[in-house]
Order: structure tokens, then sequence, then C-alpha cells
């Protein structure tokens, strides 16, 4: 049910078209499946991202102790000979060319020897083993123990003799330039990904909303035909009700309220039929057809106050106008006087006798903005989303004695759609309504 509302506009996004909510619901289709796949996208390159940094930085570490622990043997030799005394031809040797080096440090951190072609200036952490980064150097140091016999790693021998420290550095530019090319291909893919992505969304949308608005379509085309073959019983129906009213003598007196309330019924079924063919005819916004003409909207609601002068009088309600002179509209007159007339008509049903009703225009920008202004029972702030939706009235306005099939508002939406306008509505329980019509100057 909710996405039958979405798709008819009528009940979430009232001041819409249904041309413009299938746009709209087009949008979110597309919108949300290209959220849903640059999420999957996103979440799956993060990934790709974590695990290969963090495999490139676990080989490098391993990689930094390998040769660390390749010096072991050397640290002795290195405390009393010097750094000459190194065997040159050890396989560790070649680990050089990697733009890794090599420091030596006695047991109290000062510093022996050094080999290589990169160092880092952070200061030696004296512990069993730490990893250390600065700028592009990766640093590994390991604590060196002795036994009687020979000098091994710490790891299994803490209870042994501190000899020194041998730390390992190595530049991180090959890594960080792998993760550079990396993130560069995981952009392009995605952004490839998300094109064609985009193209199939677009593709998709337009299938799977193809059949909903061509029901919707069908729909208003049968409910235009439906309204149009029903005005010619109904108006046969009134116009022999209308007969047998004129001669009374032919009708028995039990009869006679019973002609009444077919006549009524007759009535609000011709109306209605009119109504729905109005609005099925009307539901897009078109541009203004040729016969329309600009007109001063000042006498459009002159004419309409004066057509409900009254009504407003027979209730005891003060019907009051506020103009100004001189603003044109390109409308056509018989609609624009029958959105206001909509509009007044509302307000002084649900006005209570002693009440007010204030139409007044007001300059903005290139739009005129006329207000239908009542002190009347108001409507509840969870209802104003649903004014305008079709066949709806607030439950307090569902009553016998209130007359009306709750379009009145659809058609006059409607209207001002034609026109290249749009209403708002305000309103609070006991205080009153406001509906406020924005229409286009000439």
């Amino acid at each position: 049910m909710t996405l039958l509302k979405q798709f008819t506009g009528w009940a979430t996004d009232s001041n819409r078209t249904p041309k413009q909510m299938f746009q709209r619901l087009r949008c979110r289709f597309l919108l949300t499946y290209l959220t849903v796949m640059a999420t999957v996208l996103g979440m799956s390159s993060i990934a790709v991202y974590v695990f290969f940094t963090r495999s490139h930085e676990q080989h490098l570490n391993n990689q930094l102790l390998t040769l660390a622990q390749a010096a072991v043997p050397s640290l002795n030799a290195v405390k009393t000979e010097g750094l000459q005394s190194v065997n040159q031809d050890l396989p560790w040797r070649e680990l050089f060319k990697r733009d890794q080096s090599l420091e030596w440090f006695d047991a109290n951190g000062k510093i022996l020897a050094r080999k290589g072609k990169i160092f880092s200036t952070l200061p030696l952490k004296r512990t069993n083993q730490n990893i250390q980064q600065q700028g592009q150097i990766r640093t590994l140091t390991i604590a060196v123990y002795s036994d009687s016999q020979s000098s091994v790693v710490a790891d299994s021998l803490q209870r042994l003799e501190l000899e020194g420290y041998i730390r390992a550095n190595e530049s991180t530019k090959e890594i960080e330039s792998a993760i550079a090319r990396l993130v560069i291909g995981l952009g392009v893919g995605n952004a490839i990904a998300l094109i064609f992505m985009a193209i199939g969304a677009v593709l998709l949308t337009q299938q799977t909303l193809e059949p909903i608005e061509k029901s919707f379509q069908r729909l208003k085309e049968f409910t235009a035909d439906a309204s149009h073959e029903l005005r010619n019983p109904l108006t046969a129906i009134s116009t022999a009700i209308e007969v047998m009213q004129s001669h009374p003598e032919r009708v028995h007196p039990s009869d006679a309220k019973k002609l009444v309330a077919i006549a009524s019924a007759a009535d609000q079924l011709v109306s209605l039929s009119e109504d729905l063919l109005f609005l099925a005819r009307t539901d897009a916004v078109v541009a203004p057809p040729a016969g329309w003409k600009y007109l001063y909207l000042n006498e459009i609601l002159y004419n309409v106050v004066e057509l409900f002068k009254p009504y407003a009088q027979e209730k005891g309600i003060v019907l009051k106008l506020q103009l100004i002179p001189s603003i044109l509209v390109n409308s056509e007159p018989a609609q624009l006087k029958r959105l206001f007339a909509n509009l007044v008509d509302n307000a002084l049903k649900y006005t209570i006798t002693g009440g007010s009703v204030i139409i007044s225009m007001v300059q903005q920008k290139r739009y005129v903005v006329v207000r239908v202004e009542d002190n009347g029972i108001g409507i509840a702030p969870e209802y104003l989303p649903f004014v305008f939706q079709r066949f709806w009235r607030a439950d307090k306005a569902r009553s016998p004695q209130t007359k009306g099939l709750g379009l009145g508002l659809a058609i006059a939406q409607t209207i001002a759609h034609q026109h290249g306008g749009k209403i708002t509505v305000s309103s609070t329980l006991s205080v009153g309504s406001c509906f406020q019509v924005y229409l286009p100057t000439a």
C-alpha cells in the first residue's frame, strides 16, 4: 500500500503531479541502486586495500627481521674489530641492494657501526624487539643475548647477558608506490564499474516502471471513459426527476421525499463524474493552450467573492477581500475561477457562524500569492500531508451536514499545476487554516 501511494503521489507528495512523481520515483530507484552498488564496491575496495597494505607491511617486517637475524653473529666481531671485520661475502649482504641498512649497538645503546644507504634518526628503543616508522623508513630492532658459546636472539633466552642491539632499516617507497598504484587502479575501476552500473540501472528502472506507468495510464483512461459514459444516464435520471417534481399532483405525497433524495444523489453523482473526468484529463502539467489569455487576477477573485456572498451571509460569516489591482496572469478564466471557488467554498464549509474568511493578494518576485484564510475548525498537523489527496477528508469533516466528495482541493491543486504554480497549506486545530496559491505573473 505504501508503495502504491508513492506511485500515485497522492498521499505523501500531494504537491506533485503523477508525471512528476514517476520522474521522482525513477530518480529514487536509480539513486538507491547506485548507492547500494557504490557501497558494495567501496567496501570491497576497502577490504582489498586493507589486505594489500597489511600483507605488504608484514612482508616488509619479515624481511627486516631476516636481515637483523642474519647480522646477529657479526655483533661480537664489530664490537672488537670494527666494521671491516665483517665478511663482505656473507649472503645477507645482498639485501643491501633493496635500500636497506644495518646498525650495530652495544648493550648501552651506543652506536658501534652502520652499513647501508638509509638510516633512521629515531632514538634506539632498548626492548627485545620493536618496529618503528619514520617518514618513509621502517626500522626493526632486536636485542642480542649471549651464553658461554654463542650469541643468540633474546626470544627464548631473556635471562642471559645482553650483548647489544641490531637495527635493520628499509625504505617504504616501493610499498607506498604500490599502494598508490592500487588506489588509482581501484578508483578507475570503480568509476568505470559505476558508469556501466548507471547505464544498467537506467535500463532496469525503465523496465521496472514501464508496466506501472502503463497500468496507471490505463486506469486514468478508464476513469475518464467511465466518467464520460456516466454523465448521460445520470443526466437522464436528473431530467426525469425534474419532470416528475414539476408535476407534484402526479406524485404520491409519501414519494416526494424519496424523489428529493434521488435528485440529490443524482446531482452528487453528476458532480463526481465531472470532477473525475476533469482530473483524469488534466493530471499532467501541460503548456498553456492557445485559448488561454491574460486576465486581471483581482477581477477573478472579486467575481468569486460575489458568488459566495449570499452563502456567507446565510451562515453568518464575514467574507473579506484585500486585492492588489493590475496583476496579470495567463490563464483559462473558468479553471482559475474554479480553483478559488473550491478554496473559498472549503473555507466557508469549515468556518463556524460568526467567523471570517479573508482572501488577500501578495506580490513575491515573479509570483503572486493569493491567501484564503479562515478561523474555522483547522486541520490536525498529522493530516496536513493528505489534504490534497483525492477523496480524503479529515474525520471532523465527515459529517452528513458537510457536503463534498473530497475532490475540491485535489482539483484546485491540479489547476494550480496547470498554470505553473502550486498550493501550500498551514493550519492549527481550532484556530484556522490558510491556503496559499502561487501563480506566475505575466
